[in-house]
């Protein structure tokens, strides 16, 4: 989530009037997240008892054919009892509106709080809902091919340069060479579902150790459930220091298996997959923070981070995984 977009109150106040949530109370922008501009909306509700919400303009990354998919798979989950927002759609019936060009959606919101040092317990309680995610998104009638796949990290590694990543870190232009080899394996024979694709604990509102909300669908895609595990787990296993908690870890791989277990191949093949998870993020980072423009409002995540977890799972990912 970011603000690159600046709406002012009267246009806010004209596009939230197609809505029948009653008339704004507030609006305020939310800055974490480099993709889209977020705002927290307050309404008086339908009801006049009150209600918030949050909109969403679609700047980067989001193709406006892909919509239909993203909010189409929240209203399925949410239908199916998955802690998702669902869409709130206009009074004419449809998901999102133009708003200065670009594609706005209006929101549920969710109650909760995203854990920023995640317990053992909670860690356990995303691994069991997002196996339930992946079962309840079986039946869900559209497809969405991952556009940011092992082959995508190293098209967008190496349009970088060489020169640009160096300008991040001295150590990034090594990662050039395990996205070029993880750019030929192929997932496309693995249990397949839609699947979240960006499921860090920023994505997930909690109260205790209940997941009252999982968010920010905007990556998701229809594409191998052991990607998504992988993609969980290395952005969950780690603390603020970088460091591997096997606690955590185990407990994610527990909870998703005690829903759904993992087939033999998944299994063996998930050190590798993780690898590739963090090189979606080496990748993604290294392109935002070249890309993102200095005046907005938006907060750059280091790739570094993600290439320490590349070389943990390296050393260590047939331990983890056994």
């Amino acid at each position: 989530m970011a603000v690159y977009t600046h709406l002012g109150a009267e246009e806010l106040a004209q596009l939230i009037a197609h809505y029948d949530v009653g008339d704004l109370v507030s609006a305020k922008g939310i800055a974490e997240g480099v993709s889209n501009s977020n705002w927290l909306i307050e309404t008086t509700g339908a009801d006049g008892a009150g209600a918030r919400f949050i909109l969403t303009m679609y700047e980067r990354r989001i193709v406006l054919s892909d919509l239909p998919y993203f909010l189409g798979l929240l209203d399925h989950l949410s239908a199916k009892g998955c802690p998702v927002p669902r869409t709130i759609h206009d009074r004419a019936g449809d998901a999102y509106r133009m708003e200065q060009g670009k594609a706005a959606a209006l929101i549920e919101f969710l109650p909760g709080v995203s854990p920023t040092q995640p317990t053992p317990d909670q860690a356990r309680a995303i691994g069991e809902v997002l196996a339930r995610l992946h079962l309840a998104s079986g039946d869900f009638e559209l497809s969405r091919a991952n556009t940011m796949g092992f082959a995508d990290n190293w098209r967008v590694l190496e349009g970088c340069g060489k020169t640009g990543l160096a300008s991040i870190d001295a150590d990034l232009p090594a990662m050039l060479e395990p996205a070029r080899a993880a750019a030929s394996f192929n997932l496309s024979a693995l249990p397949q579902a839609n699947i979240h694709a960006d499921l860090f604990p920023d994505n997930v509102l909690m109260l205790g150790d209940k997941v009252t909300g999982l968010i920010d669908f905007y990556f998701a895609c229809t594409g191998a459930m052991a990607l998504d595990l992988a993609t969980t787990h290395a952005a969950w296993s780690f603390d603020e220091r970088n460091a591997f908690r096997s606690d955590v870890g185990a407990a994610i791989l527990a909870g998703y298996e005690s829903v759904r277990p993992l087939q033999p191949e998944e299994r063996a093949l998930m050190p590798q997959i993780a690898k590739g998870a963090t090189l979606r993020f080496v990748a993604s980072r290294a392109e935002d923070w070249l890309d993102t423009p200095d005046d907005a409002l938006v907060t750059r995540k280091d790739p570094m981070q993600f290439v320490s977890r590349w070389h943990y799972y390296n050393d260590y990912g047939d331990q983890l995984f056994a």
